[in-house]
């Protein structure tokens, strides 16, 4: 075995993952991270439920990945995978409603990552942290640490990175100048999983939530819920519809079926009558509060009009200005192309660096998909230099 270690840049899921899989099989690891913790977007992502896979069959579950690279390295290494790697760890999980999976109620994120850690330093993989990348070459990577420039020579290089949203967690994107430089294709970073800016029109509705939903956008739809912000739209079948939209240039227009289980035929018979419409909302048709308020943005005419009201009620327009600026998005699109990469995730230009994670060009939706494919990236990258 080669006596230089195997160095991973990035203690994210996908880069830890990988030091775990190479140190259970007897490598010398070392892990380089810029922060002062292993793992802070991992534990920021914790804040908003700490879902960590999904249980979804996984034939169903590959199709969220539009990379058929993607779907086939987290075939290999799947969400059941997840769980009884989890569950190795000390970590017992549980499948909420909408099949997320979660670690039961008394595992806070930090206990997890703990765990993590812990089982990491058994396996005596070290982590050196306020190390910042700076760059690589054939056998070196350049690294500064408390202001001073440092080299170490590797035998393998891991870059995990990250993408470009929540810089303040790490994932700040600073690689991308320097891949770039060494003429390693990129695929320019945008927004992925990001709210909309919307007309100023419907920010008065501003926290009100539309629940039991669905959201189009041409031929593509999604069930869910959304909430309306001071600049927008925010909420999983708006997520959903990012790698649509972002085919279209600005503005684009999102329709809201605010009655999915009655059609507008349906709804125009319950509309016509003597009763007031705002009564026949409320208690025939039964919308939400937030549904109400939300058709009374439009002008008098179109709302007084029965056989319009109807219509818009299946297909209420919103039209969205812009995504949501990268550093506040939940994940990104974008990053090392495939092209830019052999069938090992190796750097066709320089051997024995390999990408992991959210820095490759993929994107995936919210619901346990994205730590699933930086998970099983990770695992597929170090089985690879095992097996090389």
């Amino acid at each position: 075995m080669n006596q230089e270690p195997i160095i991973i840049i990035g203690a994210g899921p996908a880069g830890l993952m990988a030091a775990q899989i190479l140190a259970e099989k007897g490598f010398k690891v070392q892990v380089y991270e810029q922060n002062k913790a292993a793992a802070r977007k991992f534990l920021v992502a914790g804040n908003g439920g700490f879902n960590l896979t999904h249980n979804e069959e996984i034939i169903s579950f590959v199709k969220k990945y539009e990379a058929k690279t993607i779907q086939d390295i987290v075939q290999q290494f799947d969400n059941k995978k997840v769980i009884e790697w989890l569950s190795d760890l000390g970590i017992t999980t549980y499948v909420g409603s909408s099949g997320k999976i979660f670690p039961t109620k008394n595992f806070k994120p930090i206990h997890v990552l703990k765990a993590w850690l812990d089982q990491l330093e058994k396996l005596n993989v070290t982590i050196h942290y306020d190390h910042t990348f700076l760059d690589f070459d054939d056998s070196l990577v350049y690294l500064q640490h408390h202001g001073e420039n440092i080299s170490v020579k590797y035998s393998k290089l891991i870059l995990a990175m990250g993408g470009g949203s929540w810089k303040k967690t790490g994932s700040d994107a600073k690689w991308v100048p320097t891949l770039s430089k060494k003429n390693i294709e990129i695929t320019p970073l945008q927004s992925a999983n990001s709210g909309y800016d919307s007309d100023s029109k419907f920010h008065s509705l501003q926290g009100q939530y539309l629940k039991n939903i669905k959201v189009s956008f041409q031929e593509q739809h999604k069930i869910g819920e959304i909430v309306f912000t001071k600049y927008g739209i925010e909420g999983s079948p708006v997520y959903y519809m990012n790698r649509f939209t972002r085919k279209h240039d600005f503005p684009v227009t999102l329709h809201i079926d605010l009655k999915m289980n009655l059609s507008e035929t349906e709804i125009l018979a319950q509309l016509q009558g003597t009763e007031k419409i705002s009564s026949v909302l409320k208690r025939k048709l039964k919308l939400s509060t937030t549904a109400i308020n939300l058709l009374k943005t439009l002008d008098k005419q179109s709302y007084l009009d029965i056989d319009n009201l109807a219509k818009t009620i299946k297909k209420f327009p919103i039209e969205v200005l812009s995504f949501r600026p990268i550093d506040e998005v939940i994940s990104t699109a974008g990053g090392v192309a495939f092209s830019a990469l052999n069938s090992n995730l190796e750097l066709k230009d320089f051997q024995n660096v390999h990408c992991v994670g959210e820095m490759i060009d993929w994107e995936a939706p919210t619901g346990g998909y994205l730590l699933q494919a930086c998970f099983s990236s990770g695992v597929f990258v170090a089985n690879a230099i095992v097996n090389s």
